[in-house]
């Protein structure tokens, strides 16, 4: 028996808003959609273009209220090819939640207050 991870979610407060900062933090695209005909909910797919692995963004229309991410102590990682310059956009967007030097790491957090990792890409 054999698995693959293929996705994991998010689920967001403003869809577009969410999926223009992945766009402009990570370069993820916006991939398959499913939206049901009564409206009750939007997903979307974000892909990075490299892997089969995406980022499942989840809208409900009733939903009123922020997200309970508890701790947050959960969350996203992504390798990158040119880490001085995400470190640079990413501080330049404002998004950078946490610093790890020592282990040459940061973190940047979504519209929503979700936790994304950076890493070096040879590391």
């Amino acid at each position: 028996m054999k698995f693959v991870m293929v996705h994991n979610n998010f689920n967001v407060r403003d869809l577009d808003k969410s999926i223009a900062f992945y766009k402009e933090a990570l370069g993820l695209e916006p991939g398959r959609r499913i939206e049901p005909e009564d409206g009750a909910f939007k997903i979307v797919y974000l892909e990075d273009g490299n892997s089969n692995h995406q980022l499942e963004l989840t809208w409900l229309r009733d939903w009123d209220r922020p997200y309970n991410l508890g701790d947050n102590e959960f969350h996203l990682a992504f390798k990158v090819d040119d880490y001085e310059g995400a470190y640079k956009k990413h501080k330049e967007m404002g998004c950078i939640v946490y610093e790890n030097p020592n282990m040459g790491i940061y973190f940047i957090a979504d519209p929503d207050g979700y936790w994304l990792e950076i890493i070096p890409l040879h590391r």
